[in-house]
Parts: C-alpha cells; sequence; structure tokens
C-alpha cells in the first residue's frame, strides 16, 4: 500500500468525531456547544461525566494508535528508520484529523488523548512516563489544561534526556508537539493566569441525560 495512501487513512481515523458523535447520539446535544466548545474527552468529562468522557477519551486514543500501526502495510519493515519516520507522520495526521475533522465540519478537539495513543504505539515507556506526569499533577491541581500542558513538556526532555531518542524525526516531533499543545492551550494558559480556568471533579453526575430509547 502506498505511503500517500497510509496517510490518507490516518487523516480519516483521526477525523473520527467520537465526542461529537457520543454527544448527539446518546445524550442529543453537541458537545461544542457547550463548556468550552471543543470535541474533545476534557469537554466531554466536564459536560457530560466520567463515563462519556472516559469512553470518548480511549476511543481518540485507539485513533491514534491504530494510525501509528498503518505502517505495518507499508512496503518497509516495521522497525525500519523509514517506518520510524512514517509512523510519526501517520500519527501526526490522525491528530491533525482529530483537530480538523472532515466528518464535523473540521471543528473537532485539542488532539491530547489521540496524540497519547500515537505516542503509545511509538514508545510505550514513554507514553506511560507522560501518564504519571499528568496524572500527578491533576492530582495536585486538578486542572486538566494543566495537566496536558505539563505532560506535553515533559515529552521533549524525556526524548532528548532521559530515553535518548536516537530518531531525529522523532526528537523534532517531540519539541513540536510540546509547543503545538501550548499553542492549542494558550486560551487556557489565560483562564490560569486569571484564575478563571475551571477544575474538573473526575466523579460528578453528568449533567445531561443519556437519550431515551425509543
Amino acid at each position: 500500500m502506498s505511503v500517500a495512501v497510509l496517510i490518507v487513512l490516518a487523516y480519516l481515523i483521526g477525523s473520527i468525531p467520537t465526542a461529537v458523535w457520543v454527544s448527539k447520539r446518546v445524550y442529543g446535544i453537541d458537545i461544542r456547544e457547550h463548556g468550552s466548545g471543543n470535541a474533545g474527552a476534557t469537554n466531554t468529562f466536564r459536560i457530560l461525566g466520567a463515563k462519556a468522557g472516559t469512553a470518548v477519551m480511549l476511543i481518540d486514543m485507539l485513533k491514534g494508535f491504530v494510525a501509528v500501526k498503518l505502517a505495518i502495510f507499508a512496503p518497509y519493515g516495521f522497525y525500519t528508520e523509514q517506518s520510524v519516520n512514517l509512523q510519526v507522520f501517520l500519527g501526526l495526521f490522525a491528530v491533525l484529523g482529530h483537530i480538523f475533522p472532515i466528518w464535523a465540519e473540521f471543528k473537532g478537539g485539542k488532539g491530547i488523548a489521540t496524540l497519547f495513543g500515537m505516542i503509545l504505539a511509538i514508545q510505550p515507556l514513554v507514553a506511560v512516563s507522560m501518564v504519571g506526569v499528568f496524572m500527578l499533577m491533576l492530582y495536585m491541581t486538578r486542572y486538566v489544561s494543566l495537566s496536558s500542558i505539563t505532560a506535553s513538556i515533559a515529552f521533549p526532555l524525556m526524548i532528548l534526556f532521559i530515553f535518548r531518542e536516537p530518531e531525529l524525526s522523532y526528537r523534532i516531533f517531540a519539541i513540536a508537539t510540546a509547543f503545538l499543545v501550548v499553542l492549542t492551550h494558550h486560551k487556557n494558559i489565560n483562564r490560569l493566569i486569571n484564575g478563571s480556568e475551571s477544575k474538573v471533579a473526575i466523579f460528578r453526575k453528568r449533567r445531561f441525560r443519556r437519550r431515551k430509547e425509543d
């Protein structure tokens, strides 16, 4: 299968608007019209509660994971330098699909869960370490946005100084990821500075009832 086809498939997989479909088909609302307006796991947790938020998060992670694994269909080995480079590109296109989903008027989320799924597929140990950073910050502050930013900044630090990843493309990707996450969270950063950012109570009850069956 050609690289171009794999990249298109990765984007289409990333474009699956999990939060939008769950909110519309199960709860009868459009998640983008509530809370922060983002079609991602964090806003789903905030508006619809832990059950819906967890489902959206896991599926969004799976999108990044599956997109990376498409590299097995490339015309070279999965563990070659070319394959690692392709895995990074496939993951990036899945993240772009999540942020700009063709199936949801190009209005998606911030791509954090999909990005994590991508990293999990390429470097599982790094992904687990990032989860540790995220959960520690979340436990200390209850701010999902701050936890995501902190974990993303820790990502290139781990790649460069702890795990010492040799692949240049992956090192560049890690640094670019930190900048991208900070950039996409600029509104959250402003709210954190002025004290208006919402904290997330993971186990609170959801605000909307599940749509009744016909």
